[in-house]
C-alpha cells in the first residue's frame, strides 16, 4: 500500500449559506477507530440532506464529521482494530454519516459493500444512501410486495430512480411524479409504467384510473404539503405512505377520518442518525437480496452530472435548479 499523506484536500461548509459557503481546505487524514476503514475517496454522492446541511438546516449528529457527504465509493487504505469485513486494496461503496467531500474518508467496516464489477467507481459513489434510504423504507417500512402498485414523488430524483428500479425489479408496479416531460421520458425509460407531470395533471385521478379505482398500496413521498391529504385520497385501502423528506411544508391540514377508513400506515424515517447496527442491519438485507441485480448490471444509478470535488458548489447550484434527472456526483 502506498503511503498515506498527513494532508488531504476536503470541501467544508465555512458558514450556513448558498453553494457559495462551500469552500475547499486542507485537513489532516483521518485515522480509522475500532470497526472503522479509511477510504480513499475516489466518488462522493450529493444529496438533499449534503444541501439541508450547508443551509444550517440538518446538522450533522453527535460524533459525526462536520463535512457534507453521505457516500462514498473508493479503495480501502487503513484498518481500524476489528475491522474484519474488508482488507486493504478492496474496492467498497459506503454509506457515511459524514465526511464524504474529502480525499479521504472514514466510514464503518459493517456498512461498506464491495464494489460490483457492473458498475463503474462514479457509479458506486452515487449508490449507498440513495440504495439504503429506498431499500429501508419502501420494503422494510413499507412492505412492498410483488404485484403491488408503488407511488413515488420526485421520480427522476437520485431517490426516485432507484425506487423505480427496486420496485421493478421486485415485480411491482410504479407510478411516479414529475415536473417536466424530459423527467417523465426518462423515468418510463426506467420502467415506470406512467409518470404524472404534477403541473398538468392530477396525481390522484391518474393513480385511481391506473389501478382501476384501487388506488396505490406503497406511496413514497419527500414532498409533504398539501400531498400528504392527497396521498391518502391517492392510496389504496391498508395502503402504506412513507415519508422521507419534505421539499414542500412539514405542516399541514389533514383529514384523518381518511386514514382511518382505509386503514391506512402513514410512517417515515431519516436514515443519518440511525444507529450502526441498524445501518448494518439494512446492509446485510440489501447484500442479500439487492446485491445479486446490481452483479447482474440490473440495477444501476442514473447519473445526471460529474463535478470535480473542489467544484462542490457547482454541484449543488445543479441540485438547486431542481433540472437534474438522476444523480449528481463529485470526482475526487
Amino acid at each position: 500500500m502506498e503511503q498515506l499523506p498527513a494532508q488531504m484536500t476536503v470541501v467544508a461548509i465555512s458558514q450556513p449559506g448558498g453553494p457559495e459557503v462551500l469552500k475547499p481546505e486542507t485537513r489532516p487524514v483521518p485515522k480509522p477507530g475500532p470497526g472503522e476503514i479509511l477510504i480513499k475517496v475516489k466518488a462522493a454522492g450529493v444529496n438533499r440532506p449534503d444541501v439541508a446541511q450547508r443551509s444550517g438546516s440538518y446538522p450533522p449528529p453527535p460524533g459525526a464529521s462536520d463535512l457534507p457527504g453521505l457516500e462514498v465509493a473508493g479503495e480501502v487504505v487503513a484498518l481500524g482494530e476489528g475491522a474484519v469485513r474488508h482488507k486493504l486494496g478492496d474496492t467498497v461503496m459506503s454509506l457515511v454519516a459524514g465526511g464524504g467531500y474529502a480525499q479521504y474518508c472514514i466510514a464503518q467496516d459493517a456498512q461498506a459493500m464491495a464494489v460490483p464489477s457492473a458498475l463503474s467507481i462514479l457509479e458506486a459513489g452515487a449508490l449507498p444512501e440513495t440504495l439504503m434510504t429506498v431499500w429501508h423504507n419502501v420494503f422494510e417500512r413499507g412492505g412492498l410486495k410483488q404485484g403491488e402498485t408503488l407511488l413515488v414523488h420526485g421520480g427522476s430524483s437520485g431517490i426516485g430512480t432507484m425506487a423505480i428500479q427496486l420496485g421493478k425489479a421486485f415485480g411491482a408496479k410504479v407510478l411516479v411524479t414529475v415536473g417536466s416531460q424530459d423527467k417523465a421520458d426518462a423515468c418510463v425509460k426506467l420502467g415506470a409504467i406512467r409518470a404524472v407531470n404534477y403541473k398538468t395533471e392530477d396525481f390522484v385521478a391518474v393513480v385511481k384510473e391506473a389501478t382501476g379505482g384501487k388506488g396505490a398500496n406503497v406511496i413514497l413521498d419527500m414532498v409533504g404539503g398539501d400531498y400528504i391529504e392527497r396521498n391518502y385520497d391517492a392510496a389504496a385501502t391498508d395502503g402504506r405512505i412513507v415519508q422521507i423528506a419534505f421539499l414542500g411544508s412539514p405542516k399541514a391540514t389533514v383529514n384523518f377520518v381518511k386514514l382511518m377508513v382505509k386503514r391506512l400506515t402513514h410512517t417515515g424515517s431519516t436514515l443519518r442518525p440511525r444507529s450502526n447496527a441498524d445501518k448494518a442491519a439494512m446492509v446485510a438485507a440489501i447484500e442479500a437480496k439487492v446485491m445479486p441485480f446490481l452483479r447482474e448490471g440490473r440495477i444501476k444509478p442514473l447519473m445526471d452530472s460529474t463535478f470535480p470535488l473542489v467544484d462542490a458548489a457547482k454541484a449543488h447550484a445543479r441540485m438547486e435548479t431542481s433540472q437534474h434527472i438522476g444523480k449528481i456526483v463529485l470526482e475526487i
